[in-house]
């Protein structure tokens, strides 16, 4: 697995200061903000997440969705859907929010060399495996087939629209996006993002898979490709928990023994397979 990077601080429970530089709308209700790092620099690995801190609102675990390979640029993707995603919403370039991190491990992008990739996503999904698609295609070589399936709920909550449109443009990627319900503009697939991994294009013998997305989604996500068969030791899911401390101390992330915080937030398929099948785990 990818070797995880930490941020050196004295106490990592103390937030850095961490300014906008640049904020835009992926969607209706989510958007992207850029931050200057601290020190000018920022090293994390693909898949990590940051805690970030709205002054006077609260803290909230956000995945880093931009390039690992630029360390001097630091994006996050947000969905708003409470008091502190709402309150990051209405920051501007030039505000200032606390940061914690970099917390978690990392898409095991070293143990796929050689492997097919398949990266599915659900949703806002796509933003925690977008530094792994960077990944693959900055190393394209080191890869065999490189397939994304993709799946919304809407046309209109497609993220990165221009960049979906450049991958599908490429010939050595292969691109499958899905909606659950169409508009009339809508002219590719429509149904549940599963549906597409009989179609995609990889050798299931010799494929690892990175999947995030909502939890329902991820388990049948996960039972599709092992009956398609991936190994289950090949398939990596990245889960979403209500982090608080991202050190694994105050338990709101707890995942049967595990500790989405501490010991994720990426797992393989035989070791949460079976908690993603009990609900209210």
């Amino acid at each position: 697995m990818a070797a995880v990077l930490e941020l050196a601080t004295f106490d990592p429970m103390a937030p850095v200061a961490a300014r906008i530089v640049d904020r835009w709308d992926e969607s209706h209700d989510t958007f992207s903000l850029r931050l200057e790092p601290p020190e000018g620099k920022f090293d994390f690995a693909p898949g990590q997440f940051n805690m970030l801190y709205v002054f006077g609102t609260g803290e909230v675990a956000i995945s880093i969705s931009g390039p690992s390979s630029e360390p001097g640029v630091l994006t996050h993707t947000i969905r708003g859907v409470g008091s502190v995603t709402y309150a990051l919403r209405r920051l501007r370039p030039g505000d200032v929010i606390g940061l914690r991190g970099p917390f978690g491990n990392a898409w095991p992008v070293d143990r796929a060399e050689g492997h097919d990739v398949v990266v599915v996503a659900g949703g806002i999904g796509l933003a925690p495996l977008r530094p792994a698609i960077y990944h693959l295609l900055a190393n394209r070589e080191r890869y065999g087939r490189v397939v994304l399936v993709y799946g919304a709920r809407s046309p209109g909550d497609l993220l990165y629209t221009a960049e979906l449109q450049e991958w599908r443009s490429r010939f050595d990627m292969d691109v499958l996006v899905t909606v659950d319900n169409a508009d009339r503009e809508w002219r590719g697939s429509v149904g549940v993002v599963t549906k597409l991994i009989g179609r995609a294009p990889f050798d299931p013998h010799n494929a690892m898979a990175l999947v995030c997305g909502p939890e329902i989604m991820m388990r049948f996500t996960g039972r599709e490709l092992v009956t398609r068969g991936v190994g289950e030791s090949m398939v990596y899911l990245s889960t979403e928990r209500n982090m608080k401390c991202a050190i694994g101390v105050c338990g709101h992330c707890q995942y049967g023994s595990k500790f989405v915080c501490r010991d994720g937030p990426i797992f393989r398929y035989d070791e949460v397979g079976e908690l993603l099948e009990i609900r209210e785990v």
